[in-house]
């Protein structure tokens, strides 16, 4: 059974994006906004920019399940509010919070900056979480401290709420890479936006990558590095092959061995391997930071 349930039911379109005109702007905006935030697209239909906007926006106050309204007004056949508001290009976007204008931008943006403006405008008209931090918090804790099933658990909450949260769909992929199902976080990860950055979304890639390019048998670099330890491409070999299984502490070691001997050895290969095993770690875990400690005490002493 997938980890990942349903979604929830979200609220109908025809209840939070509406068409609205200069007549019923004080019901669907000003007096709307007194209760939660609005925001108003003001287009036309020969407006090009209108057009490429228009969508995107609507699905970043869609994926928002009802914490904010959109209102889109032709200023073609409504001028009136858009004279007001000194409307003076379009695409011109307003939210209005408490029955004022609160925020704005004219124009239009890449979907990312559209879903962080409908975000924050959201949390300033005290649109609630349903806990979903505290979720993320707990599924973060629980994967430091090897519970890939309570992670999971976790992690899964929050999809079920939001089914393109970046910080849930990357820990949700690095629960399946820790569990040894990396056909699985192949598929979480093309469940990300195109666009997404998020630091376990880059650990993850890292990871399989490193699992790609493992060498399937360890002991025959084990072997040459019985009979000769300063063969180094044995040593880095053994290294790929040990961070492709997992063992990214003893690849750190045989990487920082290489570095030691020779530093430029193979136009700084263990070097540049030395960095993607980081980034498979995590750049902020606890490996990664000793790393770099080691590294530096070598290539500055």
């Amino acid at each position: 059974m997938s980890l990942i349930g349903e979604t929830t039911g979200k609220p109908a379109a025809g209840d939070i994006i509406k068409d609205g005109t200069d007549a019923s702007f004080m019901a669907d905006v000003i007096e709307a906004s007194r209760v939660q935030p609005v925001i108003v697209d003001f287009w036309a239909t020969w407006c090009g920019p209108c057009r490429q906007l228009g969508p995107a926006l609507e699905r970043a106050v869609t994926a928002a399940k009802g914490a904010v309204k959109l209102v889109k007004i032709d200023i073609d056949k409504n001028p009136s509010y858009a004279g007001q508001l000194r409307v003076q290009s379009i695409p011109a976007v307003f939210a209005f919070v408490d029955g004022r204008p609160a925020d704005g931008f004219m124009g239009a943006l890449p979907e990312s900056e559209l879903k962080a403006f409908v975000a924050r405008l959201a949390k300033a008209g005290g649109g609630a979480d349903d806990g979903l931090e505290e979720a993320l918090a707990l599924a973060r804790e629980s994967l430091e401290l090897g519970d890939l099933g309570g992670a999971a658990q976790a992690y899964a909450q929050v999809l079920q709420h939001d089914p393109e949260n970046v910080k849930a769909l990357g820990g949700l992929a690095r629960v399946y890479v820790a569990g040894g199902e990396p056909d699985r976080a192949r598929e979480i990860l093309q469940m990300a936006p195109a666009d997404a950055k998020d630091p376990d979304l880059d650990s993850v890639r890292a990871a399989l990558a490193l699992a790609a390019d493992a060498p399937a048998d360890v002991r025959q670099f084990q072997d040459r590095l019985a009979a000769d330890p300063a063969d180094h491409e044995a040593r880095l070999e053994l290294a790929k092959a040990l961070a492709g299984h997992g063992r990214l502490e003893a690849a750190v070691d045989n990487l920082l061995a290489i570095i030691e001997a020779d530093r430029e050895w193979n136009d700084q290969a263990a070097r540049k391997q030395l960095l993607v095993v980081f980034e498979a770690a995590g750049q902020m875990s606890e490996l990664a930071k000793q790393g770099r400690r080691r590294l530096s005490a070598i290539l500055f002493s």
